[in-house]
């Protein structure tokens, strides 16, 4: 997803507030935003606390701005900064971490990023988003900045299958129909799942949703969804994160308040930051039980 990213962000990039900080980070992918932005393009070095104090002053002046970094050092290293000189003065920046979850899988747990936008919902007035195919970019970036709001965007990698025209960006989105049980997959992870899904028969097949914004609040189930969810007996929840703080719990929270019930809930999570052996992030969903055969045996479970 960073090369679309940068596409989306060259195609902003006529407007001049704009400006994009990074952590000395972007070789052979943000070349092309350093050459559209110039001065506005500000490499802030291995700072990652530095850079956004520096960012969220330059917001408080008016500019647009983007501060990209290794997820986890773009929110994890940061978060009192985050916190204090950004949450907390409501301002607009956008901070971008790539190789959410288990991106940078080989690295190993010093570089998951599997409690970040658990962590960062915490914050008042936080928005986060999680692209689920590469063609999400350019929508997700108008999303973003539809309001004048923190926002964190997670970048993963796109796993649509062959041949297949994602559905334009919406926070939520059904991917495919049958009368099956009901699964709610958190960005990139909904891409994987529609490949082993889509070809079921009908009474088997899932309705599989992809949803790419938290915290629930910012964008609401779809009354289809809901309805869905009514004539079903499971609801299957998969995310790229720690059981706390995630999607499944806000999703959780927000279906008790509107008195909906779930008569069976599997949810599907980063089980842990660090396994018996490094791998890549394949091997990691795997030891985790978010891979697409761990989803399988799930539908078939009674």
């Amino acid at each position: 997803m960073r090369n679309q990213f940068a596409e989306a962000i060259v195609e902003r990039s006529a407007n001049h507030d704009m400006v994009f900080l990074t952590g000395d980070l972007g070789f052979m992918a943000l070349e092309s935003v350093q050459e559209a932005l110039g001065s506005r393009f500000v490499n802030a070095g291995v700072a990652e606390q530095n850079m956004i104090s520096v960012a969220a002053g330059l917001s408080y002046t008016g500019l647009d701005v983007w501060a990209y970094s290794i997820a986890p050092f773009c929110y994890a290293r940061p978060f009192e900064q985050i916190r204090n000189d950004i949450a907390l003065h409501n301002l607009p920046v956008t901070l971008v971490g790539n190789g959410g979850g288990y991106g940078y899988g080989v690295m190993g747990p010093t570089h998951h990023a599997i409690e970040d936008y658990g962590v960062l919902c915490t914050l008042p007035n936080m928005k986060v988003c999680v692209p689920v195919f590469d063609e999400d970019l350019g929508g997700a970036v108008q999303w973003i900045k539809s309001d004048k709001s923190p926002s964190y965007l997670r970048l993963g990698r796109g796993e649509k299958p062959d041949g297949y025209t994602p559905p334009a960006f919406a926070p939520w989105r059904q991917l495919c129909a049958g009368q099956g049980p009901v699964i709610v997959a958190v960005g990139p992870l909904a891409g994987g799942y529609l490949d082993r899904v889509q070809n079921l028969p009908e009474h088997e097949r899932p309705n599989l949703w992809a949803a790419c914004v938290l915290p629930i609040k910012r964008a609401l189930p779809p009354r289809v969804f809901v309805e869905q969810l009514g004539a079903s007996t499971k609801l299957i929840v998969a995310e790229e994160h720690v059981q706390t703080g995630g999607f499944g719990a806000d999703l959780l929270m927000w279906l008790t308040s509107e008195h909906i019930g779930v008569q069976d809930f599997v949810h599907m999570f980063a089980q842990s930051h660090s396994y018996d052996a490094y791998g890549s992030q394949t091997y990691l969903r795997q030891k985790s039980g978010l891979d697409a055969q761990t989803l399988m045996q799930h539908l078939t479970d009674t």
